[in-house]
C-alpha cells in the first residue's frame, strides 16, 4: 500500500476519537466504576471488607458511642467487584461513575455509620442493630436469649450455665 492509498483511506475513515471531556462518554454495559454503599441496606456485617483485595474497605467499631463505621477508600479501590459479589444484602454496588478526581483525599472516602446493639448482660456494644434484627428473626425462640449476648458473655454463660446469667 503506497502513501497515497494510505492517505486516501485515512480521509475516508469516520472519526474514531471522542471529544472527551467536552462531550459525555457512554460507558459499556458491565463497566465497573466507583463502589457505592447503600446506607439503608448495609448491615455492617463486614463481608465486603473481608473480600477486598487492596483493603479499600474498613470496618471500625466506636464502642464509646455504639457505632460501627464502614468506610470505602476509593483511592485504594481496584474496581474488582468482590465487595459487590459477597454482600449478602446487595448493599454495595459498582456504579458506572469513573470520573473520580477530587481536591481532597477525604472526598474519596464514603462513610456509613450504623448503630450497635449492646449486650444484655455486660452492656458492651457487639453488633449492628440491623444485623442483629436479621439474625434474631431467623433463630428459633429458645435461642433468642443467647443472641442478645456479646461473644465473651455468651462464652461465659455457655461455660458456667444459666446460673452465671442470673448473677
Amino acid at each position: 500500500m503506497g502513501r497515497t492509498d494510505l492517505f486516501s483511506k485515512a480521509l475516508s475513515t469516520k472519526v474514531v476519537t471522542k471529544k472527551y471531556p467536552f462531550e459525555p462518554v457512554e460507558v459499556p454495559e458491565g463497566f465497573r466504576g466507583k463502589p457505592i454503599i447503600d446506607p439503608d441496606l448495609c448491615t455492617g456485617c463486614g463481608a465486603c471488607a473481608n473480600a477486598c483485595p487492596p483493603n479499600a474497605i474498613s470496618i471500625e467499631d466506636d464502642l464509646e458511642n455504639s457505632f460501627r463505621i464502614v468506610k470505602i477508600y476509593i483511592g485504594r479501590c481496584i474496581f474488582c467487584g468482590r465487595c459487590q459479589d459477597v454482600c449478602p444484602y446487595q448493599a454495595i454496588k459498582l456504579s458506572r461513575e469513573f470520573e473520580l478526581v477530587a481536591r481532597d483525599r477525604e472526598d474519596l472516602v464514603q462513610v456509613v455509620k450504623l448503630a450497635m446493639v449492646r449486650c444484655s448482660l455486660c452492656g458492651k456494644p457487639f453488633t449492628t442493630i440491623r444485623l442483629f434484627m436479621k439474625v434474631i428473626n431467623e433463630l428459633p425462640p429458645e435461642s433468642r436469649a443467647l443472641a442478645t449476648l456479646c461473644p465473651s458473655c455468651k462464652a461465659k454463660v455457655s461455660a458456667y450455665g444459666t446460673s452465671f446469667a442470673r448473677r
